[in-house]
Order: structure tokens, then C-alpha cells, then sequence
């Protein structure tokens, strides 16, 4: 199978995140395997978060996509009618829909964002391959503007004033540096705060970049001694640190 039959292959999120995907090291690896080799390449459960930060996605990429998420009519997940519905999945309350539908025109009533995001040459949810410390890795780019020469990425934050110590802890700089790579543009990151409304545009400083490049490098090192040098058994693993 050769490099555009891959990509098209992993278009579908079916494959992307099955495991067809799972053949290939991405992003979201790089957290288990710097904190916790033990949770690498294990499913993690959706979350809250997750859910509602999908659904924003999905409202400004691929809006005629929405009817797969299931929207119920109750002002908490606490309630019976939530439960009945839901059963053991995660479901957007309407209020949440509702919130997210006002951010989607929020975000595209700005001139700057929606030039970005809708005008010029411009693809959704581009898949990508890269070769970086002898590795493949596999990412999916939210919006690839050819026009601007820009990866933009969509994220939506608890606080617009501490975006950038979440851009570290949830390790959107080796996201940066790995699409840099990738895709061969600069990564910037349209946010906007769910409290307030505010809009950012993050771009990345080089140092920012390094940090990212640093985390891929030492992923890859804990990858190839537990599971290419190794037998992939933990039984002998722990952490040593001094207090």
C-alpha cells in the first residue's frame, strides 16, 4: 500500500482511529508513553469534553455530520429522562448544543477567523504522514489552508487566560511541531472560551516548536525500549525520583 493509498485510507475515522490507525504513533500517544507506558495504545473512554468538543468541530467542518451525536431534552445528566436516553453513552444536554451552536457563529462572525477557516484553498480533517525520530506518525489536520500556507487547529478552552500553560500540559506543542512537519505549514490555534466567549489566535514561537520536538524525542525513546528493544513487559517498570 503506498503513501496516498494510506492517507486515503485513513480519511475514514473508522480506520484513523481502529486498527489500521493504531499501526502508526500520533499525538495523543505521546501522553501515555511520557507519563504512563502502561496506558499506551489502551482506549480511553469518551468524556464530557470530549463529546462537546467533537460536537464543536463537527459544527464548523462537517455540520452535515451533526446527526450523529444524540442531543437530549434535560437540564442535567442527572436526570431520568437523561439516563433513559443515554444508557451508558455521553450525550449533549440541549443547553450545551445550544451554547456550541452560538460559539460556532461567534467564531465565524470574526472576519480574521472565518477568512481562515472558509476562503481560499482550504481542506477538513486532512490526514498526514510524517517520519520523525525514525518513526511514522499519523495525524489529522483540522483545517489546512493552502491560501495563508497554515494548519489551524480549533480548540476549545475552560479559560482563554491560561490557554498557554494548557498548550504544554496537553501537549499542543509536539501537536505543533509534529504538523509543522507534516504538513509542511505553520500550526496556529483558533480558541475560544466556553465561560466567555473570547476568541484567540495562538500562533507557535520556536521555543514553543523546540518543546514539542523534545516530547516527540523522548516518546520515541520510551516507545523503542518498551516495545521494539523490549517484550513489552511493565512487570519490571517504575518510576524513581527523588523527593
Amino acid at each position: 500500500m503506498d503513501k496516498q493509498e494510506i492517507l486515503d485510507k485513513l480519511r475514514d475515522d473508522n480506520h484513523y482511529y481502529g486498527e489500521f490507525g493504531k499501526t502508526y504513533l500520533s499525538n495523543s500517544d505521546i501522553m501515555a508513553l511520557l507519563n504512563n507506558p502502561l496506558d499506551f495504545k489502551k482506549q480511553s473512554p469518551p468524556t464530557t469534553p470530549m463529546v462537546i468538543g467533537g460536537y464543536f468541530h463537527t459544527c464548523i467542518l462537517e455540520p452535515h455530520k451533526l446527526d450523529k451525536y444524540k442531543i437530549v431534552k434535560a437540564s442535567t445528566r442527572n436526570t431520568k429522562v437523561y439516563k433513559e436516553i443515554a444508557g451508558s453513552d455521553i450525550c449533549l444536554l440541549e443547553k450545551e448544543a445550544d451554547d456550541i451552536q452560538m460559539m460556532r457563529e461567534i467564531v465565524l462572525d470574526n472576519e480574521l477567523f472565518q477568512d481562515l477557516i472558509q476562503e481560499g484553498n482550504v481542506e477538513y480533517e486532512v490526514p498526514g504522514l510524517v517520519e520523525l525520530e525514525g518513526m511514522t506518525w499519523k495525524g489529522k489536520a483540522d483545517i489546512v489552508n493552502h491560501t495563508h500556507q497554515l494548519v489551524i487547529d480549533l480548540k476549545t478552552t475552560g479559560d482563554i487566560n491560561k490557554f498557554t500553560n494548557s498548550a504544554y500540559r496537553f501537549n499542543y506543542d509536539s501537536q505543533a511541531y509534529i504538523y509543522s512537519k507534516m504538513f509542511g505549514y505553520d500550526l496556529v490555534f483558533i480558541v475560544i472560551d466556553k465561560k466567555t466567549s473570547q476568541l484567540g489566535l495562538f500562533d507557535c514561537s520556536d521555543k514553543f516548536i523546540q518543546s514539542g520536538m523534545n516530547k516527540v524525542a523522548s516518546a520515541v525513546q520510551v516507545y523503542e525500549d518498551y516495545f521494539v528493544n523490549g517484550d513489552g513487559d511493565f512487570s519490571q517498570h517504575y518510576i524513581s525520583k527523588t523527593l
